[in-house]
This record gives structure tokens, C-alpha cells and sequence, in this order.
């Protein structure tokens, strides 16, 4: 075995080895049981003062987050030939991290009693939120960085979309209880910029074009993903409504999105690509934008037309983004997505803020009823009035596109490190060792006009 490939490997393994003794102490110091049915335990801006705690807390909704995290999210990453199987492995793994690592800073945040983190289900799910914005990120910039870099962007990462979500929930009394600011758009924007600031010009064109991923794997892996989106998602949304009254809504609402974003692609893409029949990776990339947009208004007034509109224009954005936008992204910011997370997290997470500011002024006694305490509290009470919570739910939208952009930056630069680099001359030694690779194919998305860049840095 080459003396570069063992140094890489053991690299990766001190460094988990590293995290996961670390996770283990704070663990032991830190992190008991919730005790059942303590309310005042929970966080009252997450709502969890509303629900009974882990013993009647709804198992199937833990359950359907969980695997939407695991296998929605990292089936999503498959489709790259060279990246496939492995950047599955690569999912588990910061999955794996992550969720420790966010049980205990938002912890600290929420659960935090008496000098201790108690964690419950309602804990957990917290932090497969956070792990999806991770994992959004991560397919903004994979193939270009090693697994010893995806960890500490999970770990620096995890941070940050904490500090989001706290600033947003807690601080400023923003509903958001599908995720569209705090997952999608922050997950997408962060993984943006760290791509951002890893950009390499290429000294050797002839060197670039063969480190490019021009290759794609069957779209089983794009069916079984889909399969998984549309199963799982619409209790993904709901995982975190404000009472199980208010879970309804949410629930059809994203349906009516995921069918309507669909429809919408199936129209766009013929028009956009010389092919009859859109791909099944581009529906899966409609499946995420119907869903994004639904993120924050799923739990609002939107009505049944309103989520089969917001769905259909997500879906329209969508192939409209891989069409136009990703290649100005390239050629102009130098921002390589080789997931298109701007354009299936990004843009739909931002349209479905935008949704959730025109529905909050709508929130009144006599439209919302009794769900009006649930959804919006601070205007049941009195508080605040239906425009000025419209006004915060509208400066979170640029606050979460600043922290994430800073963020992204500030993780760009550690990530960028020579240190943390591949050898300059062996710079496929760390895909030889996780990641598998077939170089034939082309990229399902473009319809094989624009092969995806997957350079390791």
C-alpha cells in the first residue's frame, strides 16, 4: 500500500477516533434522560411544552425523520459514477457525527438544566434537523473535498446552523417548523460558499478534464430515493408542528407540493432538454423542491390550491436552475454544486420563506381559530400583530443567508488549509480508498450537454 494511502487512511481514523472520545466525555459529563412527561425541560420557543415527552411522543414520527435523514438524504448523492455507493458510506458517516455533535450544542441551548443536557426523542429529531442541513451542504462540494474535511465541516457547520436556529426560533419568535430557512436555505448557502472558497483555477486543462465526473449510476438509486422522499417527507415536515392538531395541514399540504412540483417538471423539462420524458433524478430534484417550499408555510393557511401552486413553481424552478443557473455559478462566481443544492434547497427554501411572510399576515383569530396560539403564539397573545411577526419572519430570511454565508466562509478557509489537502500529486488517493469509480456515462441532470465537475481539492 502506498505511503501517501496509509497516511490518508489513518488520518481519517484518529481524526473520528479523536471526535468520538470527545463526544463520549462530554457525553458522561453532560447528556441524562429526559425524564418522562417534563415539560419544562423543553425549550417553549420548540413548542415541547405543549407535548407529553418521550413516552408519548409519537415513535413513527421519530422513526420516518430518522430514515428520511439516512436514506432520503443520502440516496440522494448516489447518482455520481464515480461518487455513488461511497458517498453513501460518506453520509453515514457524518450522520454518525453529526447527530452527537448536535444533541449536545443545541443542548446546551434547549435541554439545558441544572448543569445538564436532558435528551429525549424530541432532542433527537432537533438534531436530524441540524444533520440534514449538513448533508444538504455536503452536496454542494462533494468530490472535491475528503472525508477528513467533510467531518470538520460537519463539525464547524453543526455550530453554526445552531446558532441560526436559536437566533431564529428562540430570540426572534420565527415559525419554521418544516425547515425551510434553517435547513434548506441555510444548508444550501453554506455549502455554496465553503465550494466558493475551495475554487482551484485549473493550471492543466487536460488534468481537469479527466478529474471530471461525467458519469452517473443507474437511476435505481435516484428511484429508491424518491420512493423514500415521498414516504417520508411529508412526516418530516410535520416532525416539529406545533400540536398534533396542527400535524394535518402539514402533512397535506406537502403532498399537494411534492404532486404539483412533480407535474411541473414533467411539463419543463422536454421544453428544456431533447428528451420526451424528463430522467428519474431530475423528479427526484422536484420531489426536494416540493417539499422545500413547504417547510415553513406547511403548517399555515396555504389551502389546498395555494400548495399545488407553490409546489408547481418550485417545480418549474428547479430544471430552470440546472438550465440557467448552475452554469453562471460556475463560470461567473466560481461556486461548482455538484448536487445542485442551490437549486432544489436554495431557491425553492427561499420561495417558501417568502410564502411563509404573506401567509403570517394572514394570521388572525378569524382565519387560523384556535390554531392561532400554536402557529403563532406571540400574536395570540397579544404581542405582536400579524404584520409586525410578518416583519420578523421576513428579516430571518437574510439573517440565515448571512450566517450562512459567513459560515461557509470561515469553514472554506479551515477546509482550505494545506494541511487538510490532498497531496498535490496524488490527488485521487482518497477516492481510491472510499470511493468507487465509472467513468462512463453522463450527468442525467444536464440530458449529457454539461458534464458535473468533480475535482478533489
Amino acid at each position: 500500500m502506498p505511503e501517501h494511502s496509509a497516511a490518508s487512511r489513518l488520518r481519517l481514523s484518529g481524526l473520528c477516533f479523536f471526535l468520538q472520545i470527545l463526544n463520549i466525555l462530554l457525553f458522561a459529563v453532560f447528556v441524562r434522560y429526559s425524564p418522562e412527561s417534563s415539560s419544562s425541560l423543553c425549550s417553549p420557543q420548540l413548542n415541547c411544552s405543549r407535548r407529553n415527552q418521550d413516552s408519548a411522543f409519537q415513535h413513527p414520527r421519530f422513526r420516518d425523520v430518522h430514515l428520511q435523514v439516512l436514506l432520503g438524504f443520502g440516496l440522494l448523492v448516489a447518482f455520481l459514477g464515480r461518487y455513488g455507493p461511497g458517498s453513501v458510506v460518506i453520509s453515514i458517516l457524518l450522520v454518525s457525527f453529526a447527530i452527537q455533535w448536535a444533541i449536545l450544542i443545541q443542548g446546551f441551548l434547549y435541554f439545558f438544566l441544572n448543569g445538564k443536557i436532558y435528551v429525549g426523542a424530541r432532542s433527537v429529531v432537533s438534531a436530524d434537523f441540524c444533520t440534514a442541513a449538513v448533508l444538504i451542504s455536503t452536496g454542494a462540494v462533494l468530490g472535491r473535498v475528503n472525508p477528513v474535511q467533510m467531518l470538520l465541516l460537519a463539525l464547524l457547520e453543526v455550530t453554526v446552523c445552531t446558532l441560526n436556529e436559536y437566533i431564529l426560533l428562540s430570540l426572534m419568535g420565527v415559525s419554521d417548523s418544516g425547515r425551510s430557512l434553517t435547513v434548506h436555505v441555510f444548508g444550501a448557502y453554506f455549502g455554496l460558499m465553503v465550494s466558493r472558497v475551495l475554487h482551484l483555477p485549473p493550471t492543466d486543462k487536460r488534468k481537469r478534464e479527466d478529474q471530471q465526473d461525467v458519469g452517473h449510476q443507474p437511476d435505481v438509486f435516484a428511484v429508491v430515493g424518491t420512493i423514500y422522499l415521498w414516504t417520508f417527507w411529508p412526516s418530516f415536515t410535520s416532525a416539529t408542528t406545533a400540536d398534533d392538531s396542527a400535524e394535518p395541514w402539514a402533512v397535506l399540504n406537502t403532498y399537494f407540493s411534492l404532486v404539483a412540483s412533480t407535474i411541473a417538471t414533467v411539463i419543463l423539462s422536454p421544453v428544456l432538454y431533447e428528451e420526451s420524458t424528463p430522467r428519474m433524478v431530475q423528479i427526484q430534484d422536484a420531489t426536494l423542491a416540493g417539499a422545500a417550499v413547504m417547510g415553513m408555510a406547511g403548517e399555515m393557511l396555504v389551502t389546498p390550491f395555494g400548495a399545488l401552486i407553490a409546489g408547481f413553481l418550485a417545480g418549474l424552478i428547479c430544471p430552470l436552475g440546472f438550465r440557467f443557473f448552475t452554469p453562471v455559478l460556475h463560470s461567473r462566481m466560481k461556486i461548482q454544486d455538484t448536487c445542485g443544492v442551490h437549486n432544489v434547497h436554495g431557491l425553492p427554501g427561499i420561495l417558501g420563506a417568502l410564502l411563509g411572510v404573506l401567509l403570517t399576515l394572514l394570521a388572525t383569530a378569524d382565519t387560523f381559530g384556535d390554531r392561532l396560539e400554536l402557529v403563532f403564539p406571540l400574536v395570540a397573545q397579544g404581542s405582536r400583530s400579524a404584520a409586525d411577526q410578518a416583519f420578523w419572519q421576513l428579516c430571518a430570511l437574510p439573517l440565515t443567508l448571512l450566517l450562512a454565508t459567513l459560515g461557509g466562509c470561515l469553514t472554506g478557509a479551515v477546509l482550505k488549509t494545506k494541511a487538510l489537502r490532498s497531496p498535490p500529486d496524488k490527488g485521487n488517493l482518497e477516492r481510491t480508498i472510499l470511493w468507487e469509480v465509472d467513468k462512463e456515462g453522463c450527468d442525467p441532470r444536464t440530458g449529457g450537454m454539461e458534464p458535473g465537475i468533480s475535482t478533489l481539492v
